[in-house]
């Protein structure tokens, strides 16, 4: 990892954005807060924002069980300025799930995959379940003890990204667990992991479970209206929990385009890199070995054709032909 004093001294000075991506989901939320938190020990103010929406239950139930302000762009716009100072965390720029702001993207701090190689200030980019476990890792080594409401988040962060510590999960992960476990509040977290389903979810359950295709161990289905990202997430675990299924992909069509993530269980399917290589020439995508997710917009939608649930399955079966 980078140091964190040279963090610091770059956004010393400077108006500073933490900057998740255009959904963010626990793991974006609870990291954010936690760097917010952690630079603010070191005299910097930042504020939290992000452009899209906030989607999940599980994301607002975070921002009012710690009292948390995430600003929108469109909120912001008017004041920033090309120097202010903006940090991507748990995303990349030009990864395709994030706007890019007026400001300069002096930092990143992310666990995915680099797709589209970016030049920062600090850069702290490593494989691991969860960004909350990096930004664990910083309180961790630079002697400052996450307060309650930080180590809760993170912790919750940490354990939706990695799906209760069953997907993608490094010895970091383990460690950083164990270290903000002593400081969170176990009741709050029981509570942030209780009654995270809408009643409205079920009809996207019905339409995936409706329209799912299998081919060998690859099972795919379209939900044939939206979706919050969140909830296609969750679609495709709930599919890859079939047992004649190794790799699940789920789609959402949606007013602004469609939507996919894609989960794999096979070690020489690797979920990211084979949403990258399907949507390269209509959309992008891209994520960890076992996870990822995808969109294809609007205005190229009507490049698949007269059927595009057809064409989007072909897009993915070419794909692992070759593999």
């Amino acid at each position: 990892m980078s140091n964190l004093s040279d963090l610091v001294a770059l956004c010393q000075g400077y108006p500073v954005y933490i900057q998740t991506h255009n959904f963010p989901d626990p793991d974006a939320i609870a990291s954010a807060f936690g760097l917010q938190r952690l630079l603010a020990a070191y005299g910097v103010e930042a504020k939290l924002c992000y452009d899209g929406r906030l989607d999940k239950l599980s994301a607002s139930k975070m921002l009012d069980a710690f009292s948390l302000e995430m600003s929108s762009y469109e909120s912001l716009v008017a004041d920033m300025k090309e120097t202010d100072r903006i940090i991507c965390v748990d995303t990349q720029k030009h990864a395709g799930n994030v706007t890019d702001f007026i400001g300069d993207e002096v930092a990143c701090i992310d666990h995915h995959p680099t797709f589209v190689p970016m030049e920062y200030k600090y850069q702290d980019i490593r494989m691991a379940g969860a960004c909350a476990t990096l930004i664990a890792e910083y309180y961790a080594l630079s002697g400052i003890t996450p307060d309650r409401d930080v180590a809760t988040a993170l912790l919750y962060g940490l354990k939706m990204d990695t799906l209760n510590l069953t997907r993608g999960v490094t010895a970091l992960d383990i460690e950083m667990l164990g270290y903000l476990f002593p400081h969170c509040d176990p009741e709050m977290l029981a509570d942030l992991e209780r009654n995270n389903m809408e009643f409205t979810d079920l009809k996207a359950y019905g339409a995936a479970i409706e329209n799912i295709e299998l081919y060998d161990k690859i099972g795919i289905s379209c939900v044939p209206f939206t979706c919050p990202d969140a909830l296609v997430a969750i679609l495709s675990d709930f599919i890859l929990a079939l047992i004649e299924v190794e790799v699940a992909i789920v789609a959402s069509f949606r007013e602004d385009g469609i939507k996919l993530s894609v989960r794999s269980e096979d070690p020489d399917i690797h979920a990211g890199n084979l949403l990258h290589k399907a949507l390269k020439d209509i959309g992008n995508g891209g994520g960890h070995a076992t996870m990822g997710g995808g969109f294809i917009g609007k205005e190229r939608v009507a490049e698949l054709g007269n059927y595009p649930r057809d064409r989007i399955r072909e897009l993915f079966l070419n794909v692992l032909s070759e593999e």
